[in-house]
């Protein structure tokens, strides 16, 4: 089919948009921080659904621009965080409303999402994988550390999830630590930058991999100690990455041995770290087992908060339904 498909996720700090062509072409992609007070943590939901507004009539009057919009021929918005029924956060109250009035004004088809979803088919497409119909997947950000097991239907993904953290989230941990050295928030591009002037192997910080249950307070604590004690910040960054990594490696490989899947896709801001990934291949290299394990990594930009997925699942389910009417 000719013509595009809008994505929308109003997260809680990224507005996004995308538009894609039915046959997969990025024709448009917008993803604005949100901005976050210096020293402070985040945002309150209600401060972040005033940012989205504020944001949106720039994006909107941005595609009207460069956009023949007569060719959107669907919506698709990111609604709850998760596919699964009660999930619920006012920010994607934003992505919804937005969503539905674009689509009502245009008289397109509209559909919603998880972010959750979104997420795994932006971080799929770019990443050129997984190929087979079901796969494990990490999603670890900000506000999701989730070990899922998932399987690709029709229209979206049926998600199980098979693990998750008993206290911080992975980019909780970043965060904390990278504001606690000065850092700007979200702290990870600051401290990844950090980290790379940092000494390997000068400090090494706890980790908890209990099964399919991971934490990172145990760490949190070491690292608030190391800082109170003077230790240069640089190796105290490289510390950080190698205790998500050395983490993700456990984690990972209990997950398999439950499931028998070996086909992994990693997305978040978190996963968007090269020196995540490259420690993430050395702990496997250095494991000496044939597991047969594939990483699939989303591209940076779509690892982060999207639209993209959105715009990709629109399609999908337009696709789908058509195929039900045949």
């Amino acid at each position: 089919m000719e013509g595009y498909a809008l994505g929308i996720d109003t997260s809680c700090y990224t507005t996004s948009f995308a538009i894609m062509t039915f046959d997969g072409k990025l024709i448009y992609n917008s993803q604005i921080p949100l901005e976050v007070d210096k020293g402070k943590l985040g945002l309150r939901q209600s401060h972040a659904i005033f940012k989205h507004l504020k944001n949106i009539p720039s994006i909107t009057g941005e595609i009207a621009q460069k956009v023949d919009t007569k060719k959107i021929k669907i919506v698709c918005s990111t609604t709850r965080p998760r596919p699964i029924k009660d999930s619920y956060m006012p920010v994607f109250v934003v992505s919804s409303v937005i969503g539905k009035t674009i689509a009502d004004f245009l008289s397109v088809p509209f559909y919603t999402v998880s972010h959750q979803e979104c997420h795994i088919m932006a971080g799929r497409y770019s990443a050129n994988g997984p190929h087979g119909n079901e796969f494990l997947a990490v999603h670890f950000s900000g506000g999701t550390s989730e070990l899922l097991k998932v399987l690709e239907l029709e229209s979206g993904f049926h998600i199980d999830i098979i693990g998750g953290t008993q206290d911080l989230h992975a980019g909780q941990f970043v965060d904390r630590m990278g504001v606690a050295m000065g850092l700007e928030f979200p702290a990870g591009p600051h401290l990844e930058e950090l980290a790379e002037l940092g000494e390997e192997g000068v400090i090494t910080l706890p980790i908890f991999v209990r099964g399919t249950t991971i934490g990172f307070s145990g760490a949190e604590t070491y690292t608030k100690k190391l800082l109170k004690n003077g230790h240069r910040k640089e190796d105290i960054a490289i510390s950080i990455y190698n205790c998500l990594a050395d983490t993700l490696y456990k984690w990972l490989i209990n997950g398999i041995e439950i499931t028998r899947l070996t086909d992994v896709l990693l997305v978040g801001g978190v996963t968007s770290s090269n020196l995540l990934k490259r420690r993430l291949y050395t702990c496997f290299k250095k494991d000496g087992q044939n597991r047969d394990i594939n990483l699939f990594f989303a591209d940076p930009k779509f690892a982060k908060d999207n639209a993209i997925g959105a715009a990709l699942l629109g399609i999908k389910y337009y696709e789908g339904m058509r195929n039900c009417e045949g």
